[in-house]
């Protein structure tokens, strides 16, 4: 099997010698196959159990438990793993989408509701200079940490120029006042003209910022006791604001950006060095090749390049390769 084929798909050096050696069956039981891997029992007993774990090794004989598991055919094993990926991302797409709708049925009773009753912790602010006063105030006041939810509509489309806040929330003079700020942006939002730029400086600066696809609303959270929910376009005069108290925070605002945030990619820090094949794939990326010409690059055959593309952008979280660029830019692995 090529060097590194089994990394792309979960798999380590370790978990790849091991399924090759069990593919020849030139081992009897897992003390032939330590010794003809020089391999120690534990590590060993780990690789067997990632392999299985994956779809790659398949239980051994029956009435034999000390027997060595069967090698599972590479091509099998690779669909079934495809499949259960699919699967648990329709999972994830499903959990997100429910949770847009009980924001959005959230949203329609608060918006019901009188904005004259105090007693509610909800406050209604309507036109965009009321809203951006009310979001300057609740801003000032933060003293340890900003929780955001950020997805388009922008106004007029896309964020201001170089921007990588909703309006009214400057990020940066948060940060110098030392109050932590957590974001997750929209996987659309990303890829708008500028905003790569300037995310950069601002993780660097201690922005802590997550992307994932579909967030369900646009969301301001300060030291975890009040909440504004922006408008959707914030260009419309007659566009209105909630702002929300300690009760309904607690019991469904905190856990919607809490199970956003768990479930979104991190930014900014990749966790280790490219690996080289990946590094070198992500510049033929950058320079604009197609993917004929990365293949001749790489020596390999166009289909073998396309399916590596696709595994780097999924773990990049990206959809497009516009997508993948800011995210090994905000990464480090790209230069601005």
């Amino acid at each position: 099997m090529i060097q590194g084929e089994l990394r792309d798909l979960g798999l380590g050096e370790a978990e790849q010698h091991v399924y090759e050696a069990l593919l020849t069956g030139k081992a009897a039981d897992a003390q032939e196959l330590a010794a003809l891997l020089d391999m120690a029992p534990e590590p060993l007993e780990a690789a067997l159990g990632l392999l299985a774990e994956h779809g790659f090794a398949l239980p051994g004989p029956p009435g034999e438990p000390d027997a060595l598991p069967r090698a599972a055919t590479p091509a099998g094993a690779i669909r079934a793993l495809i499949h259960r990926r699919q699967a648990e991302l329709h999972l994830r797409s499903a959990e997100l989408e429910q949770l847009r709708m009980n924001a959005d049925r959230l949203a329609g009773r608060l918006m019901s509701s009188s904005p004259t009753a105090p007693e509610d912790g909800i406050e209604v602010l309507v036109g965009p200079q009321a809203i951006g006063e009310r979001a300057e105030y609740l801003l000032a006041s933060a003293e340890q940490e900003v929780a955001i939810l950020d997805r388009p509509p922008y106004v007029k489309g896309q964020p201001r120029e170089g921007s990588s806040r909703p309006p009214g929330l400057d990020i940066g003079a948060l940060l110098d006042r030392g109050v932590q700020v957590r974001t997750v942006l929209d996987r659309e939002g990303v890829g708008y003209p500028g905003r790569m730029r300037s995310l950069t400086g601002l993780v660097e600066r201690g922005l802590r910022a997550r992307v994932a696809p579909g967030v369900p609303t646009k969301l301001i959270t300060v030291d975890g006791r009040i909440t504004l929910l922006p408008p959707s376009d914030a260009s419309d005069p007659t566009a209105s604001a909630l702002v929300i108290g300690d009760a309904l925070l607690r019991n469904a605002l905190v856990p919607l950006f809490e199970t956003v945030w768990e479930r979104a990619t991190p930014l900014g820090g990749s966790g280790g060095p490219l690996p080289e094949p990946q590094k070198e794939l992500l510049g033929l990326l950058a320079a604009g090749l197609k993917d004929e010409a990365i293949a001749r690059r790489l020596g390999v055959h166009v289909h073998t390049a396309r399916r590596r593309i696709s595994v780097l952008l999924d773990s990049l979280g990206a959809q497009t390769r516009f997508q993948a660029g800011a995210q090994a830019t905000l990464r480090g692995w790209l230069e601005v």
